[in-house]
């Protein structure tokens, strides 16, 4: 096996270097990968720019990278679900499985999860990674490794309505066409809703959302008056939303969310902005107007893979920039800058795993 391990380390704010570091020992239960894609998350991001995400803060050094996707190496005596050479999916957290939590199929919310690129977690933007096995999922031949990769988003995007109750015929508003807001359109889509209107600052991000299938788009501005945007929502929709789903994070589109849901509708909020947010929840609690969370993803890795490999979602138009493991620099300022969707990172030659061009 080559000893050439070229792996991403964050020292702190601002501070990310590429260096070699040891080729990691599997024990049992898990899987050697060679690492091939890792997309770059706005968590990467302000980890890398402010050195915290949310309540995680990076105190010590940390390997880079959670979306992604690699090729096994080597695998430990206990594993059965995977052989060398077969190219997976890494779902980038592994829970305890023994707590309440874990037993009642809600591993997500783990107290003692091991969350990829979350301090005190190394990811995985490394020639070589270890992860357990029973968290890797095969890649159907037809499915490329960017696609993999893209799973932990659309993820996201499927937790984010399933939360919601998405299902036929609902009329769903997504605030936010990132990255994230964009898979949670797809999702609800496949999902069967019948009308998607998403929002975003962006033109740009606007004309992508139109190019994936939404139904409308409203562009904001941070001088739009609220009553008018909400006004809009249910003209352009002729009825108001029964789901609206926050993908920003930001105080103006979480109170848009709760103002324009239909009565009785749901409210989920994805986006992490501020710890503290002032809403009008006054209203929507008198028109029962049920508020949720969601954090990251759980048992939702399968559905994404079969939703993907089925052809139901596309999600290779999201990524827009490649760039090889050295030019890590280059692709995380692309990637602050803002520029594009999805900024995939390749730790192999592109394409040398895929069974066709991407």
């Amino acid at each position: 096996m080559a000893q050439d391990n070229l792996t991403a380390v964050l020292y702190k704010t601002k501070d990310l270097r590429l260096e070699q570091t040891p080729i990691p020992e599997i024990k049992d239960d898990e899987v050697l990968l060679r690492m091939d894609c890792v997309g770059i998350c706005g968590s990467d991001v302000h980890y890398w720019q402010s050195g915290a995400c949310g309540h995680f803060v990076l105190k010590d050094p940390m390997i880079m990278g959670h979306e992604a996707s690699g090729v096994v190496a080597k695998i430990g005596k206990n594993v059965k679900n995977l052989q060398v050479g077969d190219r997976v999916a890494i779902e980038p957290g592994v829970p305890c499985r023994y707590c309440e939590f874990c037993k009642t199929g809600r591993y997500h919310l783990c107290p003692d999860i091991e969350f990829c690129a979350t301090p005190p977690f190394h990811g995985n933007l490394a020639r070589y990674y270890k992860h357990a096995a029973d968290f890797c999922y095969k890649l159907p031949d037809h499915v490329s490794m960017e696609e993999g990769a893209l799973l932990e988003p659309l993820s996201v995007g499927i937790h984010a309505c399933r939360r919601g109750g998405v299902t036929a015929g609902d009329v769903v508003l997504v605030l936010g066409a990132g990255p994230i807001g964009l898979v949670t359109m797809l999702a609800a889509k496949a999902m069967g809703a019948s009308k998607i209107l998403i929002t975003d600052i962006l033109e740009s991000r606007l004309e992508t959302a139109k190019q994936l299938g939404a139904d409308h788009t409203i562009l904001v501005s941070r001088d739009s008056n609220e009553a008018e945007l909400v006004k809009k929502v249910h003209e352009l929709l002729g009825e108001h939303p029964n789901i609206s789903i926050d993908a920003s994070g930001a105080q103006s589109t979480v109170r848009l969310a709760l103002l324009a849901t239909k009565s009785g509708g749901v409210a989920v909020l994805v986006g992490m902005g501020s710890s503290e947010l002032t809403l009008p929840l006054a209203g929507a609690v008198a028109r029962e107007v049920d508020i949720r969370g969601i954090f990251r993803y759980v048992n939702e890795y399968p559905i994404a893979l079969s939703l993907v490999a089925s052809g139901k979602i596309n999600v290779k138009p999201l990524v827009t920039h490649h760039f090889a493991l050295e030019e890590t620099l280059e692709a995380y300022e692309v990637a602050r800058k803002g520029l594009g969707i999805k900024v995939m990172i390749h730790v192999q030659p592109r394409d040398s795993n895929n069974p066709t061009k991407f």
